[in-house]
Formats: C-alpha cells, sequence, structure tokens
C-alpha cells in the first residue's frame, strides 16, 4: 500500500533536495544547541568561580569584623564584593531553593568549597542568588545580581549559522542538481526514443550506477539502430536479389519452355527465390517469446546431417556426450542448418561436425576444407547482406545465413566464432551455456 503525501515531492530530484534540506536543518538545529547548552555551561561555571573567590574573601573579611559591626559596615562589604549581606538572625523571605541543573551544581560546588553549611536561594523576580556562608560562629546571607543574559554572543553566532546554512542549502541544490542531471537526461533521451527520434548517446560518466545506466541504454540505442539498419537493408536485398532470377523467367515465360536444360534453369531459380525468402523470414523472426525446453543437441544436429548426406554430401558427425540442455529447438536448428549450408556452398568437403562439452558449456563445430576465411573479414561476414565473394550473383542465398546465426547463438546468451581452419578451411564455433537461463 502506497502513502501519497502531498508535499512529498515526486522528482528525485526535488526528493534528493528534501533530504539533504532536513538533514542540514537538523545538523544546524543540533549544532545551535549544543552550542548554546555548552556556553550556558561555561558562563555558569566561570560565574561559579568567581562567586567562590569573592565568598571566602568576604567570609574571611566577615570573620575578621566587629561582631557589633552595624550595617554600616555591612554595607561597606557589600558595596566592595558587589552583594547585599544581611545576617542570618535578620532574615526574612530569602528566595526559593534552586531547582535548575546549573544552580544545583553550584549549590554543589559551594558547599564543597565553604563547607556543609552553606545554602543556596533563588528571588526569580529581583533575580538574585542568595548564598549562606558561615563566618566564625555567625552565619550571613550574601545576594548576588544574576549574570544578565549576554545577547550579543547568541546573536552573532545565530547570523553566522544562518550565513553556514544558506551556502550549504545553496551548495545542496547545485549537488542534487548535478546528480538528478544524468536522470533527466536519460528521461529525455527515452522520451525521444518513445516519439521515434534517435537520439544522441548518453555520456558514460560520473557515479559508477548512471555509467552503467547510461552504457545499457547507449547498448540499446545501437541495437535499435542496427535493426532499423538491418529493415533496410532487408528490403534492398529482396529488391536486389530476386530481380536477376525473376527476369529470367519471366524471359523463358515469354518465349515458351521447349529445352529441356531451360526448364531445370527455370526451377532452379525458383528453388533459389524460395530459399532467399526462406532466409529473409528466419532473419525477420522474433524468437524472444520462445520459451526454452530441455533437448540434447546431438538430437537437434542428426537429422540435419542425414538429410544432407541423403542428397550425396559428404558429411561427417562426431557427437559428444551432452546433457539436456534448455534451447529453442526451432532456433536452433535453423542456426545448424545455415551452417551447414555455409560450409557446403563456400567450403570444399568433407565437411566435419562435432559437439562437446567444454568447461560447463555445449560446443558446436563446423569445419571445411574450403578457401578460408581472412580474420579481418570475421566481423564483416556476420552482418546481414553479406558474402565472402564481391559479387552478390553466382551463389544461392542473401547473404543472411551467419547474421541468422550470430544471433540465435546471442539469443540464447552464447557466442558464434568464426574463423580459419589449422591446415586450411573455416572453423565455425557456437558455444551454448550449458545451465538453464
Amino acid at each position: 500500500m502506497t502513502v501519497n503525501f502531498g508535499l512529498w515531492p515526486r522528482s528525485l530530484f526535488g526528493r534528493l533536495a528534501l533530504l539533504l534540506l532536513v538533514v542540514i536543518l537538523v545538523s544546524q538545529g543540533t549544532a545551535i544547541f549544543l552550542f548554546r547548552q555548552d556556553r550556558a555551561a561555561l558562563l555558569a561555571r566561570q560565574f561559579g568561580d568567581t562567586k567562590i573567590v569573592q565568598l571566602k574573601s568576604l567570609r574571611a573579611a566577615l570573620s575578621a569584623a566587629d561582631p557589633t559591626s552595624t550595617s554600616a559596615t555591612l554595607s561597606h562589604f557589600g558595596q566592595a564584593y558587589s552583594a547585599r549581606i544581611v545576617p542570618d538572625a535578620e532574615r526574612g523571605f530569602i528566595g526559593v531553593p534552586a531547582q535548575i541543573p546549573l544552580l544545583l551544581d553550584l549549590e554543589t560546588r559551594l558547599r564543597s568549597e565553604l563547607g556543609p553549611e552553606t545554602e543556596l536561594r533563588i528571588q526569580p523576580r529581583q533575580q538574585l542568588l542568595w548564598i549562606k556562608l558561615q563566618a566564625g560562629d555567625r552565619a550571613y546571607w550574601a545576594g548576588f545580581q544574576l549574570p544578565r543574559r549576554a545577547e550579543d554572543a547568541p546573536s552573532r553566532a545565530l547570523e553566522w549559522s544562518l550565513i553556514a546554512l544558506v551556502v550549504l542549502l545553496v551548495s545542496a541544490y547545485v549537488f542534487a542538481r548535478y546528480l538528478a542531471r544524468p536522470l533527466r537526461e536519460l528521461n529525455n533521451a527515452v522520451a525521444d526514443v518513445g516519439k521515434g527520434r534517435s537520439p544522441p548517446p548518453l555520456p558514460e560518466t560520473g557515479p559508477s550506477e548512471i555509467v552503467n545506466l547510461n552504457r545499457g541504454f547507449n547498448r540499446m540505442l545501437a541495437g535499435l539502430r542496427e535493426a532499423g539498419r538491418d529493415r533496410a537493408l532487408l528490403l534492398a536485398g529482396v529488391s536486389h536479389d530476386l530481380r536477376t532470377p525473376l527476369a529470367r523467367l519471366r524471359l523463358g515465360v515469354e518465349v515458351g519452355v521447349k529445352d529441356d536444360v531451360e526448364r531445370e534453369g527455370m526451377v532452379a531459380d525458383i528453388e533459389q527465390m524460395d530459399k532467399i525468402i526462406g532466409q529473409f523470414l528466419d532473419f525477420a523472426r522474433d524468437e524472444r517469446e520462445i520459451p526454452l525446453e530441455p533437448c540434447n543437441l546431438n538430437d537437434i544436429v542428426t537429422p540435419l546431417v542425414e538429410r544432407q548426406r541423403r542428397h550425396g554430401r559428404d558429411l561427417r558427425f562426431a557427437p559428444g556426450e551432452l546433457p539436456p540442455t534448455p534451447l529453442r529447438a526451432t532456433a536452433v536448428s535453423r542456426l545448424v542448418s545455415n551452417l551447414l549450408d555455409n560450409a557446403l556452398t563456400y567450403g570444399s568437403p568433407p565437411v566435419e561436425i562435432a559437439t562437446r562439452l567444454d568447461a560447463g558449456s555445449l560446443v558446436l563445430e563446423v569445419s571445411d576444407r574450403g578457401p578460408g576465411v581472412a580474420p579481418e573479414d570475421v566481423e564483416r561476414l556476420k552482418r546481414p547482406f553479406t558474402r565472402g565473394e564481391p559479387a552478390r550473383t553466382g551463389t544461392g542465398g542473401a547473404g543472411l545465413g551467419l547474421a541468422i546465426v550470430d544471433r540465435i547463438a546471442r539469443l540464447h546468451g552464447g557466442s558464434f566464432h568464426l574463423g580459419p581452419r589449422d591446415g586450411g578451411g573455416t572453423l565455425a564455433r557456437v558455444t551454448f551455456p550449458s545451465t538453464k537461463q
């Protein structure tokens, strides 16, 4: 259940800014509170130390004074020590016991320094602090004016705190904008993609999470662009590869088919067209939604090899011991069929097929003894509508076979490697993860 607060920001920037604001306000409030508490404790300590010295001196003076001293003498001492001095016997109401922790601590210190008979009273309205002290065999009450709160220092501290708060808030705002900027850029780029536009790649800089997110988006964007290029090439390839056999068929129909050789050529053209169209359909088919099913790779390869052998092709299959593996059987069957067609079309017999388990992965290898593949042409040959020959005529197919192999391998989380074979020829290797995906 989600609770929506009216003041809770919806954007990441707003929430981050609010979080930083709350943290700064709490930290500043805590700092001001601790400052005031420490300052009050320090002033109380200083006041106590001063009064203890004064009271000790006053007690010595009162002890040395004539016991029959008049009020004039006490008034003289009061002026000298900035206090009102009243004999204990003449006192009336001398305030109430202290309840404030700072004054209770002061009373404890006074008793420790001046004796256990020392008492402390306070008159809040007159802001007087009364202290009872024993001078010889006589007791007196000395009243001192409580210190007024010094407003200057706290006001300066508050001013500096406000200045620091403003600086921190501005810094937090800039920092929050800096952290939220990559996400705003990503949001705008996603909106552009949704509208059919192609935004520029996002910068792969900043925090690692942002870098990984932008890198994934850039890969997705590159994949979309590649898919768009593939679709354009597909349309161009259909027009290019079907134009010549269609023209030959049209000419044969117009003049009439009287020769057996001509008839066989027309049949071959039709088969070539059917093969090209089949590759177009395989390349355009999206099989990501097809569920994985446990199957043995050898069971997929064996019927394809047998079918080629029935047509008189020289194929040699060396199956290895393989465990059942989650695969899309139909897609893998097309992968193997395209590898065999590629080896039979561009290579030389014998074509050798082998399967094995290597380091926890299924490995399928198809090799031939043809002219081989140059290392610099490997990645080019994996692209759609690409053939090993400079010309696009003379052989069947549309140059989609290896592109289909590479796509199906990546669909299963595997890889497709194409390269020269030791001793001459070409080696095509497909690796599938053997664990369930």
